[in-house]
């Protein structure tokens, strides 16, 4: 391993392929949340005053966004949503409340056995869409505690991995709705809080490699219940690309955000399958009323 491009005086512990960039530990976390910062800065997410509201997992992103915001002097509570799933649940609760603990900062939690009455176990019996559903009952309670609690802003960890991956998706199937609002902030209105992706300019590879250097322990186990979802054949073809052409990732990611995110944001009310309207049972935004929540909790009623 080359020496740090810093300090020029020590072994650099972290090499960053698309930056061509060799840091040690001290100068690889420093150069992490400095481009944070930045991050958080050029796309206007959020002020230092602003109420965050974390949406926390147990796995590497959301305890590493924690983290650093948490360093940068951030205000930020945490939420896990448990979702019943057996161990699992159990687990990733265990390790987000520790890691609040060491760091100091609530941790707030939404059971959604509690809340509707069932669990996605449940609703694994009932639909063979239940990943999609478990996506929307996260973003679900997501909002609503951030909205009845007056957060600023609910952020999330999604990656530069992710964010490829997902646009890769949505390009070759031309999914137009959600190419619309592929963007790292969206505005707060309808309903919906504003929400952030501060890691989004940040690879899967440089998170583990903070995570190790602050040592973090995070869950490394993937969803029992998730199956081999073709968003995964989408990230591995972008793996392949960065690995031949180092940067591709950012750079796909990147242009789209200049040239073509402002071309379609323009349209995007004509690319909305139905327009929201409000849940009158809950007060949230939906495409109907009752909403798919308030739905499950009258059939998990009987």
């Amino acid at each position: 391993m080359a020496r740090c491009r810093k300090c020029r005086q020590k072994k650099a512990d972290v090499f960053i392929p698309h930056h061509r960039l060799p840091l040690c530990k001290e100068h690889f976390l420093e150069w992490f949340e400095e481009y944070l910062a930045r991050t958080i800065k050029k796309f206007k997410m959020f002020s230092p005053e602003a109420r965050i509201l974390v949406a926390i997992s147990g796995g590497k992103d959301s305890l590493v966004l924690w983290k650093a915001l948490d360093n940068l002097g951030y205000h930020t509570e945490g939420l896990f949503v448990d979702l019943g799933i057996e161990d699992f649940s159990l687990i990733s609760r265990r390790v987000a409340e520790n890691f609040a603990e060491e760091i100091k900062r609530p941790l707030h939690v939404v059971s959604i056995k509690k809340e509707s009455g069932l669990t996605i176990p449940d609703l694994k019996s009932r639909t063979k869409k239940y990943c999609s559903l478990c996506g929307s009952i996260k973003r679900y309670f997501f909002n609503r505690f951030a909205r009845q609690n007056n957060f600023d802003v609910l952020v999330t960890g999604h990656n530069l991995d992710d964010e490829a991956s997902s646009l890769l998706s949505n390009t070759i199937n031309w999914q137009l709705k959600y190419l619309a609002r592929k963007y790292p902030v969206l505005p707060e209105g309808n309903g919906f809080v504003r929400k952030a992706k501060p890691l989004c300019r940040f690879t899967a590879f440089e998170i583990k490699e903070y995570a190790r250097l602050q040592k973090i322990e995070y869950l490394t186990e993937r969803c029992p219940l998730s199956p081999e979802a073709t968003r995964l054949v989408y990230a591995e073809l972008m793996d392949e690309l960065e690995e031949k052409m180092p940067g591709t990732k950012i750079r796909f990611y990147m242009d789209y955000l200049r040239k073509v995110y402002p071309i379609f944001n323009r349209q995007v009310e004509d690319f909305l399958d139905r327009p929201l309207t409000q849940c009158e049972t809950c007060g949230e935004p939906a495409v109907s009323s009752p909403c798919f929540v308030c739905k499950l909790k009258a059939e998990a009623k009987g």
